[in-house]
């Protein structure tokens, strides 16, 4: 387990903490099917983790569907008439694509979020 949280396979886990039944337990994150998991320590609730991953995965084949992806690199955002206008325009008068200008601008967004907590 890393301290940004359970990963296996592109997948991201949760890990919470029932006292009621002295336990952890998780879900497999951003993808629409509901997967769960649960262990007693830190460590078999990665084992169970990646075991539900290997588990939604094998199960998707045999269904003949297509497992969940967490991130498939797109998205929509609705930004309202004038402000589409204008990144139009800017992204037009730095002679790049729209979705160009977007992914520049997040990526110097989260580049200042980084520098911001060093």
């Amino acid at each position: 387990m890393s301290k940004t949280g359970l990963n296996y396979k592109g997948y991201t886990g949760s890990c919470e903490v029932s006292f009621e039944d002295a336990c952890l337990h998780g879900k497999i994150l951003f993808i629409d099917d509901l997967v769960t998991f649960e262990g007693e320590t830190p460590s078999q609730l990665n084992d169970a983790f990646k075991a539900a991953v290997d588990r939604y995965c094998d199960y998707c084949e045999k269904a003949g569907k297509p497992a969940n992806k967490p991130y498939r690199g797109s998205f929509n955002v609705r930004t309202g008439p004038d402000t589409h206008k204008r990144i139009a325009a800017a992204a037009h008068s730095l002679g790049i694509g729209l979705n160009d200008f977007v992914v520049k601008s997040i990526n110097a967004q989260l580049q200042q979020l980084v520098n911001s907590r060093s």
